[in-house]
C-alpha cells in the first residue's frame, strides 16, 4: 500500500461559522456538530474567524480510492503509530483517509510505516 506525503504545512482550527473559509483551497476538510465548527486547511488558510486553532500539524495520506468494503485500514495505521508514541488526527473522505500528525513525529511516523511495508511516495 502507498502513503502519499502531503508537503504543506495544517492547522486544526474551530471557526464561528464557514463564510470566510477558503473551500476552493486544495485541502480543506469541515466538520459541523451540534457543539462545534471544525476546520482542517493549509495554515496559510487560516480564516480570520478561527475561536481556536493548533498549528504544526503535517499530513499524508493513503494513495488510490478505497473500496468502503475494506475493513482496519486506518486502525493498522493508528495502530503502527500509537506503538511508537505517536498521536494521529485523522480525516476520512470519499476516496481515501488523510492522517495528520504533528511536524515534530511527521519524519518518524514516515518511518515506521516505510519499515511496516507501506511504500511513501
Amino acid at each position: 500500500m502507498e502513503i502519499k506525503k502531503i508537503d504543506l504545512d495544517f492547522s486544526i482550527c474551530k471557526v464561528k461559522e464557514y463564510s470566510m473559509v477558503n473551500l476552493e483551497s486544495e485541502y480543506c476538510f469541515i466538520g459541523r456538530t451540534d457543539e462545534e465548527n471544525s476546520l482542517v486547511c493549509i495554515t496559510g488558510n487560516v480564516p480570520e474567524n478561527t475561536i481556536e486553532r493548533e498549528d504544526g500539524w503535517k499530513a499524508f495520506r493513503i494513495q488510490g480510492v478505497l473500496d468502503f468494503s475494506l475493513i482496519g485500514i486506518l486502525s493498522k495505521i493508528s495502530a503502527l503509530l500509537a506503538e511508537n508514541n505517536i498521536g494521529i488526527f485523522a480525516v476520512s473522505t470519499y476516496n481515501t483517509d488523510y492522517i495528520l500528525t504533528k511536524e515534530e513525529n511527521y519524519s518518524k511516523a514516515l518511518d515506521v510505516l516505510s519499515k511496516a511495508g507501506y511504500r511513501i511516495v
